[in-house]
């Protein structure tokens, strides 16, 4: 597809010579400008991941993540930070080079210059004026990945000179091949600083060997396809080191935040108010030489503890300190309410402690909540602070755990950014990675990634994901006119028609459709085999939708005919769609007799049922289903919906049909609760996965309709 192209004055990408494919290495690349307020700019690009410094304070994170063989530019403005006759432009890259959800796994590199009026100031590859690159081994590389779904964990030792480079001697550098780099196109972050609200208590800690720790595929199932450092590689185990302590119940402290010492041997707990993600940032002394170890979660566990393994991660950020003084920024952002800070070994004062917030900048959002209505003002808050936290450089599902571009999830996430801000500049840019690089390795032909720009773990795919990018691409023509983009998208689109077709059966319905079939986290899931009706009813829908983007009459026809057989065969006696059907021992199909909520929710939303069409499924569906229906007997047979999708297509539908009291209801119901207890929605009713979910924030859009948000 066409790419707004970047080109570099001078700039040539490099890396540290022999190392483009070594895991987890990190490296500062180092350029001086002379002159208070130089009118300059950095432009950079690289891989994996970077932090900017100037003059030792932090400047940004990035980058802006594409598609394979794609590398978005960064560019940030200098004058106002360039305070000394000499500054320092510090710009600490960490090559990951392991397949993850969060980051591509390509070869590490950095290409950036410095560029004033009179020209280049700097620029790597270029003599005379190249960026001087060191080793930043204060940061461990042979350690265990954070979780399945991202990269490493990270684990520091820091003694006299740490992140002090002068002393240093340069690495030796070696010219990258050449990159595709393309214009940023996006939002920056403002990197507000966050503070802790309070401080919730102290404990105790002693020390004991364990039968056994903390462990997750992340860790154990390190392979040449799922790759990272196998256990018997680690130079450091934080999984071990945080298993082997026992702490004692918290003690409440009327302590104010700011600066507070850790006597060695202890803990405080910290409260951010929030559910906020970011880099953290410590201004630490250590009294002795000793450990660090800043632990975190987005809630506490039943007991008060702060579970840093909850949901299959490790949210350890160990530092081993030598006695002295230092400034820290984690080079990866993490989503944290509450800091569990351990001391072990000696004590540590602590001068400060931040979240360098990254997120969608406040100042482009442009609605506000205009209801003296308290509660659905605190949800409107977690909504908000959901939608930023998970649009940064595309729509993010979570910003903890995986920190991925979901499809489907950004169906809900893109609704929000129109609203919020007028624009849909984020999404194009989500929905331009998906289609940038064609077909892509390890899925089958016509098929898109399920979550991008990542790494095909294992060759997983959705087909019903596919489904929803049409789906959303469609909207997104509707909230922007973006002819340009959606011609582009063509040959992609009906590459996804043409992979969906070997699976239409005599009854012109997909059947045995391979890869993971996925509608929702609830028993409807188990019922995606031989025949799914909700997969039908969105196959129909996607092909609806590219009828209407490109004027094909026979995929109209084709949809209107899986209409009409859906609709004959799944309805049942009782009123309700069945989910499936299977092959019996004659290779007839049968319906499976299986019927749940979700499915329900699916046959409105994708036109096969409406109220009009069928006022008395719709009927039950607004009366006696809902936040309130786990107190009530209705329908025990009838699966409940999960948080996603199903409860989110069911208050879609009360918005779409105008049902505005069932609606501010049912968000009162499903959702007051979390914004109590994190500040920011979630993926599924309960703590057992992320408690900060993108898709969540759409309640803002329903909240437009009940006049609580202009």
């Amino acid at each position: 597809m066409k790419t707004n192209d970047y080109r570099f004055r001078k700039a040539t990408p490099v890396w540290e010579r022999g190392a483009q494919l070594t895991m987890n290495r990190t490296v500062a690349y180092v350029a001086k400008v002379n002159g208070k307020n130089t009118d300059c700019t950095l432009c950079l690009a690289g891989a994996t991941s970077f932090t900017v410094f100037v003059n030792g304070e932090f400047l940004a994170h990035g980058p802006a993540r594409a598609a394979h063989g794609f590398y978005r530019v960064d560019k940030y403005a200098l004058r106002d930070r360039l305070d000394h006759d000499e500054n320092t432009v510090e710009i600490r890259v960490s090559g990951y080079n392991i397949n993850t959800f969060a980051y591509l796994d390509q070869p590490s590199f950095i290409c950036a210059e410095i560029v004033a009026k009179d020209g280049v100031i700097a620029a790597t590859g270029v003599p005379c004026i190249n960026f001087t690159a060191y080793g930043v081994d204060e940061k461990m590389m042979k350690v265990h990945r954070f979780s399945y779904q991202r990269p490493f964990t990270e684990n520091y030792r820091l003694g006299d000179g740490a992140f002090d480079y002068s002393h240093r001697t340069p690495l030796e550098i070696e010219a990258c091949p050449d990159k595709h780099f393309i214009c940023r196109d996006l939002p920056y972050g403002e990197y507000e600083r966050l503070s802790p609200v309070s401080i919730m208590g102290r404990g105790k800690v002693s020390y004991s060997e364990k039968d056994k720790y903390f462990t997750d595929r992340a860790i154990t199932q390190i392979s040449d396809i799922f790759r990272g450092y196998k256990e018997s590689e680690l130079e450091f185990k934080s999984y071990v080191e945080v298993g082997k302590m026992d702490f004692s119940l918290r003690e409440d402290t009327d302590e104010t935040t700011g600066s507070f010492s850790i006597p060695a041997d202890t803990y405080v707990d910290l409260d951010m108010g929030a559910d906020q993600t970011g880099l953290v940032y410590l201004e630490v002394e250590a009294e002795d030489d000793c450990e660090l170890y800043v632990t975190s979660d987005e809630v506490l566990m039943p007991d008060g503890q702060v579970n840093c393994f909850r949901f299959d991660v490790t949210s350890v950020i160990s530092l081993i300190l030598k006695k002295g003084t230092y400034t820290f920024v984690s080079a990866e952002p993490y989503a944290i309410r509450y800091f569990r800070l351990v001391a072990k070994g000696g004590s540590v004062n602590i001068r400060k402690i931040n979240i360098i917030e990254v997120a969608f900048p406040n100042s482009l959002i442009k609605t506000r909540f205009v209801s003296d209505d308290a509660v659905m003002e605190k949800i409107y808050d977690a909504a908000l602070r959901t939608f930023r936290t998970n649009t940064v450089d595309f729509f993010m599902d979570c910003p903890s755990r995986e920190r991925a571009g979901w499809l489907c999830d950004s169906f809900f996430t893109s609704r929000v950014e129109k609203l919020l801000t007028g624009a849909s500049a984020v999404e194009r840019q989500h929905l331009a990675n998906f289609i940038m690089p064609g077909q892509v390795a390890l899925l089958p032909e016509g098929m898109l990634p399920m979550c991008y720009p990542a790494d095909i773990l294992h060759n997983t795919y959705i087909p019903n994901w596919a489904m929803w990018y049409v789906v959303e691409l469609r909207e997104y023509f509707d909230r922007t006119g973006d002819c340009e983009f959606i011609c582009e998208a063509r040959e992609r689109i009906y590459a996804l028609v043409n992979y969906f077709k070997r699976f239409e059966n005599e009854l012109g319905l997909l059947e045995k459709l391979e890869g993971w079939l996925f509608v929702e986290w609830s028993h409807c899931n188990d019922l995606v085999q031989d025949v799914s009706f909700p997969s039908n009813m969105m196959y129909a829908k996607m092909l609806r939708c590219i009828s209407e983007l490109y004027g094909d009459l026979e995929l109209a026809d084709k949809a209107q005919r899986i209409k009409d057989t859906v609709n004959e065969m799944a309805m049942t006696d009782s009123g309700f769609y069945c989910d499936n059907a299977v092959r019996n021992e004659q290779g007839k199909l049968v319906l499976s007799g299986e019927r749940t909520e979700t499915c329900q929710y699916y046959a409105f939303f994708c036109d096969f049922a409406t109220p009009e069409t069928h006022g008395e499924l719709w009927e039950r569906l607004v009366v006696d289903f809902g936040s309130d229906r786990k107190n009530t007997d209705k329908y025990p047979e009838i699966s409940p919906s999960a948080p996603f999708i199903g409860n989110y297509l069911r208050l879609d539908l009360l918005h779409r049909y105008g049902f505005y009291d069932k609606l501010y209801s049912d968000i009162r119901g499903y959702f007051e609760y979390m914004a109590d207890r994190t500040g920011t929605l979630w993926e599924h009713a309960s703590v057992n996965a992320s408690c900060n979910h993108g898709f969540a924030s759409h309640v803002i859009y329903w909240m437009k309709s009940l006049g609580l948000v202009e």
